[in-house]
């Protein structure tokens, strides 16, 4: 087999792949790490990964395959295709030379769909009896999905899917302690508190923090009603938080505006393993960014709050990459559902210097080429956790 003909390899085949993935890079500092193609009911959707983040991109069964012929010829040297019942492994020396392998498998490959339109498996199945979804009407009380709940429920298992990707940074040998910061009605939190003791098995204590008292009492009783003990519920401003102990996880969910800076400062001041953020309402920015030089941006109102929602978001991820994160900007849910689709994923690890200075100085630049502040980079230059200059 010649380099590029994996087009033709695909053409001689009546079956269609369920999962291809193409990875090993050609060259060392290649944008991209590797492309993952899911077979969905209407086409593909390919999963561009980089370093930090995940680019999707949806195609016809008939676009897959001038997709990945121009990917595996120019950026990646292998290339593994999943089927029903066999796997196909390509590679590709660095000499040009290919080699495919085949062999059969029993289980079928990860994917929503298989030959068989099989839904896609669940950290959280249909079926189970979880209380807190019996609750919300997701879940009928013999645990099967209700049928306007659907969208919901894979929004809920999408969000237990990112948590588990990233679990394993999590202390052992103790229980976990995990913070929710404006948890409001929580419902993931109670989600969380299920994944954790009934899924993996974990001993955790997780705390929700709200300043709508009755939502907090309301959610000490459901917490109390389903057995949950080290669940708990207090009334707090992110703000003016003070942990009395060690943080390992910390979550905030649609903390709205500079409320999701002071939740990040507070996590990054902790050394927590693991911080997952959705932010809403990013108002500062937008409010105070000057636009002069860059006229256009201004010029139309629904611009200018996208592209400053997009610059703090950055911003953010930046700034917790200085802070010696390894931060990533995932899809959350799907955007015909919520516009606030974007979640950062961090878990802090040994991040090189050079890379921590370099994060605080382009969100330095950034700041000042739009002649603003942001509270984020302001709490942690005034607590002496970054500096522009030198990095974190």
């Amino acid at each position: 087999m010649e380099i590029g003909s994996i087009g033709e390899f695909l053409a001689a085949t009546e079956e269609q792949p369920l999962r291809v993935i193409l990875s090993n890079p050609v060259k060392k500092d290649a944008e991209y790490r590797r492309f993952v193609y899911m077979k969905k009911k209407d086409g593909y959707q390919r999963e561009a990964y980089t370093a930090t983040q995940v680019f999707h991109k949806n195609l016809t069964g008939a676009e897959l395959s001038a997709d990945m012929q121009a990917a595996f010829a120019a950026v990646f040297r292998q290339c593994n295709l999943f089927y029903e019942s066999r796997t196909v492994e390509i590679k590709v020396s660095k000499a040009g030379k290919c080699l495919l392998t085949q062999s059969v498998s029993d289980a079928p490959p990860k994917g929503e769909f298989s030959a068989h339109n099989r839904e896609k498996k669940h950290l959280i199945p249909e079926g189970t009896i979880v209380p807190p979804l019996v609750d919300m009407g997701i879940f009928t009380k013999e645990g099967k999905v209700v049928a306007s709940m659907r969208d919901k429920f894979r929004q809920i298992n999408r969000f237990v899917e990112i948590v588990a990707d990233a679990a394993d940074c999590l202390p052992g040998g103790r229980p976990i302690r995990i913070l929710d910061f404006g948890c409001g009605k929580s419902y993931l939190t109670f989600i969380l508190y299920y994944y954790f003791t009934e899924i993996r098995g974990d001993e955790v204590n997780i705390t929700g923090l709200d300043l709508k008292a009755d939502v907090i009492r309301n959610c000490n009783a459901a917490a109390e009603r389903y057995g949950y003990t080290n669940l708990h519920f207090s009334v707090g401003d992110i703000g003016g938080f003070a942990a009395d102990e060690p943080i390992d996880m910390v979550v905030t969910l649609h903390a709205c505006d500079t409320a999701t800076d002071f939740a990040l400062f507070h996590a990054i001041r902790a050394k927590a393993s693991l911080i997952l953020s959705v932010p809403c309402c990013q108002h500062e920015i937008n409010r105070e960014m000057s636009t002069e030089a860059m006229p256009i941006l201004g010029r139309y109102g629904i611009i200018k709050e996208r592209t400053a929602a997009l610059f703090t978001d950055a911003i953010r991820a930046e700034l917790l990459t200085a802070c010696g994160y390894k931060t990533q900007v995932l899809e959350f849910v799907d955007l015909s559902h919520t516009p606030k689709n974007l979640l950062l994923r961090a878990t802090r690890c040994l991040q090189p210097a050079s890379v921590r200075r370099r994060a605080a100085a382009e969100v330095t630049q950034l700041l000042t080429a739009l002649s603003c502040d942001q509270k984020l980079y302001s709490l942690l230059t005034e607590e002496g956790l970054i500096s522009p200059d030198s990095g974190a």
